[in-house]
């Protein structure tokens, strides 16, 4: 991030401050965020937390060259109806799920200096992953910009269309709620063969983390390291034959479809405002 950048966030909830958190470790001045929020205490605890600027005026907002939209995407019409008549050449970067450019655009008073990004939840801990989007006009340094602030929440991953930010959506950004849905499922399994509370959390949170840990940093691709547990004849064959016969694997990608075809719908109902 380039030094003397002023960023405001509009909307202090848990992904902007995960934001911030991310940039506080990076060493950004605190002192350069703005961030707007209606509520005088919410203003109140931001600025005690982490030492950032704060007001419930809109118009603050102006002194920042990149402007970040993380309030909630019902909310997001009427804001933006108000913050068009106010920019002049910000970069604004929105994280709002849903909320297609071309809709932000209009309702911007035709500003088209905007980025679309979708983060996901493990931004809280600065390992989450965010895909993201540019209009046509925005600048290869904007780009840069845009890219060094969400990536310090964790990885980014820039898209050709945005209509992929749909897939996005669905993979991981409701990805980690079938994650934690099948540490629950295994959390439970060790509870009925005889485990207790704390050794059936602490096994099925260290073999997911584990897992994923070793896929990430090993060469070998994923279908191998599978076959690699599965002795034949042996127990983890067992477990994946039954989890085969339930077709586990299809209905994950049904999930998936599902919440693509979604976030699809979404946009379409929140763009007709």
């Amino acid at each position: 991030m380039k030094s003397g950048c002023k960023l405001g966030f509009i909307g202090g909830g848990n992904m902007a401050q995960a934001l911030i958190i991310g940039l506080k470790n990076q060493q950004f001045v605190m002192s350069d965020i703005t961030v707007i929020e209606l509520e005088t205490s919410k203003c109140i605890e931001l600025n005690k937390k982490y030492g950032v600027l704060t007001s419930n005026e809109l118009k603050e907002i102006m002194k920042c060259d990149v402007i970040v939209l993380a309030i909630k995407p019902q909310h997001l019409p009427a804001l933006a109806t108000t913050l068009g008549s106010l920019l002049s050449n910000q970069l604004v970067i929105s994280i709002a799920a849903g909320i297609r450019l071309t809709d932000l655009s209009r309702w911007l008073g035709g500003y088209h200096n905007i980025v679309r990004a979708m983060p996901n939840t493990p931004a809280q801990i600065q390992v989450g992953i965010t895909g993201l989007y540019a209009l046509p006009s925005v600048t290869a340094k904007e780009i840069t910009t845009a890219d060094q602030i969400l990536s310090a929440a964790g990885a980014t991953l820039w898209l050709d269309s945005e209509e992929k930010l749909d897939a996005v959506t669905a993979i991981s950004g409701s990805g980690p709620a079938y994650v934690f849905y099948f540490i629950e499922a295994l959390h439970e399994a060790a509870l009925k063969l005889g485990l207790n509370e704390v050794q059936a959390k602490a096994l099925s949170i260290a073999t997911f983390k584990g897992a994923s840990l070793l896929a990430d940093i090993s060469s070998t691709p994923i279908a191998t390291l599978r076959e690699q547990v599965t002795s034949k004849g042996g127990t983890t064959e067992q477990g994946l034959l039954s989890l085969e016969h339930s077709q586990v694997k299809q209905a994950i990608a049904l999930a998936a479809e599902k919440a693509s075809a979604r976030a699809k719908s979404l946009g379409d109902e929140l763009g007709q405002h």
